[in-house]
Formats: C-alpha cells, structure tokens, sequence
C-alpha cells in the first residue's frame, strides 16, 4: 500500500483540489461494504471509528484538519487492506464540505455512511468564554453537522439509500458546568436529526439518518480543548476507550436504528435527566466543575485545537489508558438484543415446563 500526495493520475495515488492537497491510498479494489466518510476522522473517537469501519469492509473518506492526522488515518486505513482519502477540511465552512464530497465520490466512488463526528469546544464557564470561542465551537460542533448532513443527504435521496450517523452525546440531553458550548451544540444537533428524520419518513425515503450516543471516553481532546479551568481537564469517570464508542458506530453503521447509548452512564445521565433533572442541577453545582479537572496537574503544552489544528499524529486514545474501560456489557447487550430475547424466551419456556412438570407430579 502507498500513501501520501505525489501528484500521480493513474487513479492509485495522487491528490485532489479541495481547498488543500488530499491524502489517498487506493491500491484495494473497492470495499465489501462500500464508501464511508467519517469527519473529525484524524484523532479520538473519530480515529478510533476509521479503524473500525475500515476492518469491516469499508472504503474510508476521512476529513479533518489537522494533516499529520490525516496521514496517519490514511496510513492505518491502507493497512487493513482498504482503499483511503483524506481531504483536508474545515466542517465549519459548508462549501469545503461540499467540495470533500464531491472530491470522495469522485475518488471512491457514492458515498454510502457518513458519520459526523467532528468537534470541539472550550472547557469554562459561561461568562468566562469569549463570544468568538463560543461562535467557533457551535460553528465545528453542531454546524459541522448540519454541513456534513447536507452534503451527505445532497447524494444519498436522489439514490434513496445510504446512512448517516451523527455521535452524539449524553450531553445532548443533560447540559454540564464548564461546556455550554459543547452541550448547547450536541443538544441542536439532536432537534436537528429529528427534523431531518421525520422530512425523510415524510418523503417515503429509504436514507437512514442514526444518532449513537458517547460517554466519556479516552481521547486527545482534553489536552487540546482550549481550557480555561484552573487544572488539567479530565473525562466525568466512567471513563470508556474510544473503541467502545467506534464499536457502537460500526455496529449502527450495519445494522440502523433511529438512536443508540452507549455505556450505562449515557443511559443513567439521559433518563435521570428525564425523571430527576432538578437533582443532577444541584449534584452538578456541586460537584460538575471539580469532577472535570485532575486536581493540582498541569495543562498540557500542546496549545488549544480551536482556531487550527494541533501539529503531530495524537491517535486515538489520550492520557487516561490507566482509567478507562475497554468494554461495556450495556453496549454488548444492545448490539445482542436478539440473543438476549431468544435466551429470555427459551428461559421462560423452560421454567413453564418445568411448572407443569412439577404440578403433574
């Protein structure tokens, strides 16, 4: 496999105008599965989630900024025996988007997932974050979103077929200290992607548009969020490695439904904040500040993601590998529903003759 921008036109290696030279590998023939494009796909979650749909059969698009990221997505995806792109892009301006996915389907062919995924944000209090700060972590966080929905729906109707997952996050139900940016975006997205679903039920479409939601998980973006707290910040434990979330993706990525959680603290935030938000205000105005920093540690020197992308490959995982779970039984038994209820059903069965065994005895 071969990797990297040499200029070439013969259809394997080269590079494509998309407002900055793209990456690709296209050595494979075409994916089992077909052409997926993660966004936010260089780093975190979002590397964690080209990994894996890549070991499931798919050719893999990845956009993002950061272009030493990039190369590494590219690089792992061409691994595990997948055609790549990387495009360089900004999700926060829709016409780079736009032009990504025309780059993608002209390289790789129709686009059939696409997962947003792309975010960022500012760890402070509301009056403490500048208005440019917050106008920028809404325009990547949710903005991206609706960009890369856009652009996604733009092919896949006229097609009547594809998926989009959007991650989501618990936070999209249940606001936090020190995020409003984050949370307010994460929250839109989720009013948005029902808009979208209803307006495609609406039209008889067949395109699936899904939304998998995280925990905290393991990534660089707490050494690189911009970090207006006193200390270094953390995940809210429990903390999950980024494969849990990818797994999840992967998983709705075959198999689409209008909404996964993923780890039982999603379940636990999303539903106490149904039952019992006047509770989780007063433990959050607590505790939510403190819970999101590593007392007395230093901020990282890698300077904020916010405005331009970070220099290096960072991966998948950040500084918490010590702390975070790499599985979850909840995620297990929603990917296993059938098993489970086979398994319920033929308890049942079992117990009912064993009673009637019993009684004729």
């Amino acid at each position: 496999m071969t990797t990297g921008s040499t200029g070439s036109t013969d259809g394997t290696t080269g590079t494509t105008g998309t407002g900055g030279d793209a990456l690709e590998s296209l050595v494979a023939p075409p994916g089992p599965r077909g052409v997926a494009v993660v966004t936010g796909g260089s780093a975190g979650l979002g590397r964690a989630i080209v990994r894996r749909l890549a070991q499931d059969g798919w050719d893999v698009a990845v956009l993002a900024r950061g272009r030493d990221g990039l190369s590494g997505a590219v690089a792992d995806v061409a691994a595990l025996g997948r055609r790549a792109l990387a495009v360089p892009t900004d999700v926060a301006d829709h016409a780079q988007v736009e032009r990504a996915a025309a780059a993608v389907e002209d390289r790789l062919g129709p686009v059939d997932l696409w997962v947003n995924n792309a975010m960022t944000g500012v760890f402070g209090t509301f009056l403490e974050v500048e208005p440019e700060d917050y106008e920028r972590a809404t325009s990547v966080t949710y903005l991206g979103f609706v960009n890369g929905t856009r652009s996604a729906l733009r092919r896949m109707v006229p097609r009547d077929r594809g998926t989009v997952v959007q991650v989501g996050s618990s936070l999209a139900y249940r606001g936090i200290p020190a995020q409003s940016a984050y949370c307010g975006a994460k929250h839109a997205m989720v009013g948005m992607t029902e808009s979208v679903v209803a307006e495609l039920l609406g039209a008889g479409s067949h395109v699936r548009v899904c939304m998998v939601h995280m925990p905290a998980l393991n990534t660089p973006q707490f050494d690189w969020l911009k970090n207006l707290l006193p200390d270094r910040a953390q995940p809210v434990p429990p903390i999950y490695q980024p494969e849990v979330g990818a797994e999840a993706v992967a998983h709705v990525a075959r198999h689409p439904r209008r909404s996964m959680w993923v780890g039982t603290s999603t379940a636990y935030t999303i539903l106490g904040n149904r039952f019992a938000a006047p509770l989780l205000d007063r433990y959050l105005a607590r505790n939510g500040i403190s819970g999101q920093q590593v007392p007395g540690e230093a901020k990282p020197d890698l300077g904020p993601n916010l405005y331009a992308s970070v220099p290096g490959d960072r991966g998948a995982h950040g500084a918490f590998d010590d702390r975070a779970r790499d599985r979850s039984l909840q995620v297990w038994a929603d990917r296993n529903r059938g098993v489970l209820a086979g398994a319920a059903a033929a308890a049942g069965t079992a117990t009912a003759l064993a009673v009637g065994l019993l009684r004729r005895r």
